[in-house]
């Protein structure tokens, strides 16, 4: 029987088959995915997903929405943040998906 952590899946089998002719299972953990934009899902660029990936700065951006959206959905949350600031448009106006981000842009 496996070790209670080994039975979940967050570590994956691999069937290896040792010098002695014997079958066994070795169990290591998934490959983390690539991170996507939270609008357009787009695979972020610029940050390393290596599970020794050193420090929070090298596993995303320094900006605004860095890690959570990409270059070209922040400038236009930004850019509709600005219309509403300026009364341009309304937050009515807006798809959903990036109402939130541009609440958060005009509440900061």
């Amino acid at each position: 029987m496996p070790k209670p952590m080994h039975r979940s899946r967050s570590f994956r089998r691999l069937s290896r088959v040792t010098p002695s002719g014997r079958h066994v299972v070795h169990y290591e953990r998934k490959k983390a995915s690539m991170p996507h934009c939270a609008i357009c899902s787009a695979e972020l660029n610029g940050i390393n997903i290596g599970r020794n990936a050193n420090g929070k700065s090298r596993r995303s951006n320094s900006r605004i929405f860095g890690g959570v959206l990409c270059a070209s959905c922040t400038s236009e949350v930004v850019k509709l943040a600005s219309r509403i600031e300026n009364g341009e448009m309304r937050v009515n106006e807006i798809g959903t998906r990036q109402k939130n981000f541009v609440l958060q842009m005009i509440a900061h």
